[in-house]
């Protein structure tokens, strides 16, 4: 029994810090993703604002 607790303790914060690895790799993923659809929301508003200008 002793031994299932000692292995638990080791291997818990393994699957922490790889759950946490994950975490930090979705969120970098989705900024990028977030900066590549702002500048085409930029890109938008700066062609729609030169064609009213007209």
């Amino acid at each position: 029994m002793g031994d299932i607790i000692g292995t638990l303790f080791i291997f818990i914060p393994i699957l922490i810090v790889a759950f946490a690895f994950s975490w930090i790799r979705q969120i970098r993923l989705n900024s990028e993703k977030q900066i590549e659809q702002n500048n085409e929301i930029i890109a938008l508003l700066k062609e729609s604002r030169g064609n009213t200008s007209d």
